[in-house]
């Protein structure tokens, strides 16, 4: 199931469970967790993009070793809410992700990336160092703001 109702996701996940966020690019998918609770979203590793068949198969493993109930996925609209070929390129990778048998929530994305790269600039972040960071910490800042509504609902 897709969805972008904060309820509908909820309804799905009635126990809680750990949530998986992700920023899919073109060329990496940044990825973070949070915990079963839905207190705290953590940047957790950075997969490079291949064929999609191996990146489903690094999800699907990554799945199961930390036991995820569901999935944020940032959704790249265009700063006045309309869609861009971007996201349709990501509803398509987010359709393909349907196998792995998981309630997935689509969440506005349009501000996470600058936010996460002030704040690595702010704390003096090298070019180089952002680079390495920008993509999971983004999802990180996505599955945040999606486990905050989700408390507060």
């Amino acid at each position: 199931m897709i969805t972008a109702s904060l309820a509908e996701f909820r309804e799905r996940l009635p126990n809680g469970g750990r949530l998986l966020g992700l920023d899919v690019g073109t060329k990496t998918i940044g990825v973070a967790l949070c915990d079963a609770g839905w207190t705290i979203a953590s940047p957790a590793e950075l997969l490079k993009r291949g064929k999609f068949s191996a990146d489903l198969e690094k999800l699907k493993a990554l799945v199961g070793r930390q036991a995820v109930a569901g999935m944020v996925i940032g959704l790249p609209l265009n700063l006045d809410g309309s869609e861009s070929p971007r996201t349709q390129s990501t509803r398509a990778f987010t359709r393909n992700l349907l196998p792995l048998g998981l309630p997935i929530l689509l969440w506005d994305e349009r501000w996470s990336t600058q936010a996460v790269t002030r704040t690595l600039i702010d704390a003096d972040a090298s070019r180089a160092r952002r680079a390495q960071l920008v993509d999971k910490m983004a999802a990180a800042y996505i599955l945040q703001g999606a486990i905050d509504a989700l408390t507060m609902a």
